[in-house]
């Protein structure tokens, strides 16, 4: 029997990422999956740049003003009863975010939290919680985002540990691969600093062998559904999913062997982004090899979802 409608409760979620902005509209009742009502994501690169001048630049902004205006119409066609909007690393960086959300206020409606590593983690892994296989209870998850990469450790009971390092996708790209595709130097020193970064990571969290390896964020999704060679993204064929290193490390090649041009309409491979794939194939590898993870199961959940868990879950509490 499905939840009887007055237990239910809508809400509104946005994550302005480095790389991407994602929308989820979505009915939540206590103890039940959250039910889709509206999805989207857009590539639009608030981060560009902040890696070497630390500011937000005015085209940036303004790409994901725009867009956030939409999902204001959006969000207010669907009588939400609350929404959230948070942002993360690149907003975090940036010396001029208060311009920024100064101007989403003014233009589009949105108080933006900007959310630190630690509670960025906290919320994708209450979406990634909320989708896990039967069975599964300790969790090592790695979320690959534009600007960082954060590790997150958690068995139940106990206190999660994290881990963020300031290596994403958009950063590697605008600070050590300069051509296309990247130069056998450049890939050497991108995979070195990933490795070096990730050792540093784990040999903070102690154990961490014995729990499930289960990436989220649109690295590990996009490679997935290219291991797949899906024509249009489908979560259903991506979420718990397996992905193997193996398959990962063929990825990589065919990805490196093209240019950023060359890989357009690569099946699975989603519009603009091409160049940030191979970045985010560059990152997964070592960091698998480095864990000594043989596959990596595939979370379709993570910020967006965990920001509206939480919210139903403050909205219980009152």
């Amino acid at each position: 029997m499905s939840e009887p409608r007055q237990h239910r409760r809508r809400f509104a979620g946005i994550d302005i990422g480095t790389l991407t902005c994602r929308l989820l509209i979505a009915d939540l009742a206590p103890g039940h999956p959250l039910t889709e009502l509206r999805s989207e994501r857009r590539i639009l690169r608030l981060g560009e740049g902040v890696d070497q001048t630390k500011r937000l630049s005015s085209v940036a902004m303004d790409r994901v003003l725009a867009c956030l205006q939409e999902w204001r119409n959006v969000i207010d066609g669907y009588q939400v009863e609350q929404s959230s909007v948070v942002a993360t690393s690149a907003v975090r960086d940036a010396v001029n975010r208060d311009e920024f959300l100064e101007r989403v206020k003014r233009e589009a409606g949105f108080d933006v939290e900007v959310i630190s590593g630690e509670e960025e983690a906290r919320r994708t892994l209450l979406g990634i919680r909320s989708g896990l296989p039967t069975g599964v209870t300790d969790i090592l998850a790695l979320d690959i985002g534009g600007g960082s990469t954060e590790f997150i450790l958690d068995r139940p009971g106990g206190k999660p540990i994290v881990q963020s390092i300031d290596i994403g996708v958009v950063r590697l790209c605008e600070r050590i691969l300069h051509h296309d595709p990247p130069t056998a130097e450049e890939l050497q020193q991108a995979r070195a600093w990933v490795t070096r970064e990730t050792k540093a990571a784990v040999a903070a969290m102690g154990d961490y062998r014995q729990a499930r390896f289960v990436g989220t964020a649109g690295t590990v999704t996009s490679l997935e559904a290219m291991a797949q060679k899906l024509p249009t993204y489908e979560p259903a064929r991506i979420h718990n999913y397996v992905l193997r290193l193996e398959t990962i490390r063929e990825l990589e090649r065919a990805l490196l062997t093209r240019t950023k041009a060359e890989r357009v309409g690569l099946l699975g491979l989603e519009k603009n982004r091409e160049e940030v794939i191979a970045a985010g194939a560059i990152i997964i590898r070592p960091i698998m090899e480095t864990l000594g993870q043989q596959s990596v199961l595939v979370s379709d959940l993570g910020l967006r979802e965990g920001v509206l868990i939480d919210l139903e879950r403050q909205a219980g509490n009152r």
